[in-house]
């Protein structure tokens, strides 16, 4: 007998009413969701960068920029470890990739070869790890210069890390502008698109990742005043950087040794210094960062310090006295915005290698408008010719579809609000396709019931049939489709895994609203009106 338990109706009767729940704060106006009670707060699905406008910007690692960041710190390297060995150099010089350490005595060659391995570094890979091979290259060039060159394998891994590394530092930076549901994804081996719904003005966005806000802490070189071009030659300890400061560039010479970096960096917010009521940036380091800070300022009463962003001195106090509370202040020429923008980028961390805005694209409000009014639309003119065939092919069962599509169109909605899903264009065409698909499974109960019934069952006996032979194929065709949107979600990116979602959501619910609960309409009906005949 077809039958439908008192205690599976309810079921889904209070499944509806859920999913009406929490659809609903997606059509009601904010003044109403504002009223919601607090422990119900109302979730709404978010539009994507192509409906409600925003600002997407497609950013590419400066991979030169970081070849020559690795080839100074080679150097650098080099040049410590030749003093730590005590090995005589006449120049250590780099060229390009190529560091050359001119030796004075050539019988210390393969001594300071020996010491130029240590700095080699393993090439990882994100799937193989360790790869066996080294991002360094150890040669000669005469008989006494060691030469140490920078493979091409290993700076295309240091790319690959510095996507990795810039993919977290650039959400949390976009995350503290205060924007909602932001797309952050690698293309390809060195890009990274970066997507903003609601952000019209994509100049602000720049300038927050346009920075690649390497905050350092260094010591003034006492042998050259702050703001006198150096008239003599720069020791090599040392390097020559500029301080803005009345629409002028000041130099300002600068010890090569970092006192303490961001790294050490443990808060950074915006505040106004007391006495002038200037914007200024508040400080707080960590442990390490605190105790290093306070034993050079401890021993350098009286000198200059510069605090450098980015190669550029942003100010040059004097340390007069000892700083040991681990907390400071960052004062110069700051807007309240600039000195806000500071302390997100603070707090964010340091790009690895500068970011290089290579496509910018602004989508207007109006152009989001009306590609919710065209997919509005579309759905609308869907959803009525699916309603008029199936009411005119299958009669009283057809109007039990239809209920059933409206239900799951409710539940989509529904569980993408739950989920904080974002809504894209193609995420619409994904709500047509299930339109069209979901009566698909209808389609198969009905046409299997209409068989059982011209081969001599009776009404129920077909009912009973139909709903049940038909349901492994049901089954069957839902968990291909599902298969094809799975990879679409894990191989595809942007608008292509918001259609993904959508296409997941609605086999689900296909499943739930064609089988569970059409049947349950057809069992209250048959009990209800008892036929003897078919109604289509």
């Amino acid at each position: 007998m077809l039958h439908f338990s008192p205690w599976k109706t309810a079921a889904v009767l209070a499944l509806c009413a859920l999913g009406v729940l929490f659809a609903l704060p997606n059509v009601l106006p904010k003044s109403v969701l504002d009223s919601y009670p607090s422990w119900f707060p109302p979730r709404t699905i978010v539009l994507g960068l192509d409906l409600q406008g925003g600002s997407q910007l497609l950013l590419e690692v400066d991979g030169e920029a970081l070849a020559r960041a690795r080839g100074v710190a080679l150097q650098e390297d080099a040049r410590r470890l030749m003093r730590e060995a005590r090995i005589g150099t006449s120049e250590i010089r780099l060229d390009g990739k190529t560091v050359s350490v001119t030796l004075r005595d050539p019988n210390d060659l393969a001594k300071a070869q020996e010491r130029l391995r240590t700095i080699a570094q393993p090439i990882t890979n994100t799937v193989f790890g360790a790869t066996g091979e080294v991002d360094l290259q150890v040669g000669q060039r005469g008989s006494n210069v060691a030469t140490a060159t920078l493979t091409d394998q290993g700076l295309q891994a240091r790319v690959r890390q510095a996507v990795d590394q810039s993919l977290e530092v650039v959400r949390r930076r976009v995350d503290q502008l205060g924007t909602v549901e932001p797309s952050i994804q690698r293309q390809g081996a060195d890009r990274i698109l970066v997507q903003v719904p609601g952000l019209e003005n994509p100049q602000r966005l720049k300038d927050i990742l346009g920075q690649t806000a390497k905050l350092e802490f260094r010591l003034v070189d006492p042998n050259f005043p702050v703001g006198q071009p150096p008239s003599g030659a720069i020791p090599s300890g040392s390097e020559l950087l500029y301080e803005e400061g009345g629409g002028q560039n000041i130099p300002v010479v600068v010890e090569r040794r970092v006192i303490v970096s961001g790294e050490d960096l443990q808060d950074a917010q915006p505040s106004f210094e007391q006495n002038t009521r200037e914007p200024v940036v508040s400080f707080r380091f960590n442990n390490r960062g605190a105790q290093a800070f306070a034993q050079v300022t401890r021993e350098n009463v009286g000198r200059p310090f510069a605090i450098v962003l980015d190669n550029k001195v942003i100010s040059a106090p004097v340390i007069r006295e000892p700083i040991t509370g681990g907390q400071g202040q960052i004062s110069g020429s700051f807007t309240v915005e600039s000195a806000n923008d500071l302390s997100v980028l603070l707090r964010a961390g340091a790009l690895p290698a500068p970011l290089n805005v290579i496509e910018e694209r602004t989508v207007g409000p109006g152009l989001g408008q009306d590609s919710i009014d065209a997919g509005t639309r579309a759905t609308w003119y869907a959803a009525a010719f699916v309603v008029v065939f199936m009411f005119a092919t299958y009669g009283v069962f057809g109007f039990f579809a239809n209920i059933a599509l409206v239900v799951h169109v409710i539940f989509i909605f529904a569980l993408m609000s739950l989920l904080g899903a974002t809504l894209t264009l193609p995420g619409i065409a994904g709500i047509v396709l299930t339109i069209g698909t979901a009566v698909d499974s209808n389609v198969l109960i009905y046409e299997r019931i209409r068989e059982e019934f011209r081969a001599g069952r009776s009404m129920v006996s077909a009912i009973e049939a139909g709903f049940k032979h038909a349901f492994a194929v049901i089954i069957d065709s839902n968990s291909t489709m599902a298969i094809a949107a799975l990879i679409l979600f894990l191989l595809g990116s942007g608008p292509v895994r918001g259609f993904a979602v959508v296409f997941l959501l609605g086999i689900l619910t296909t499943v739930i609203t064609a089988v569970t609960m059409t049947r349950m309409m057809i069992a209250l009906w048959y009990r209800r009106t008892r036929p003897t005949t078919m109604p289509f």
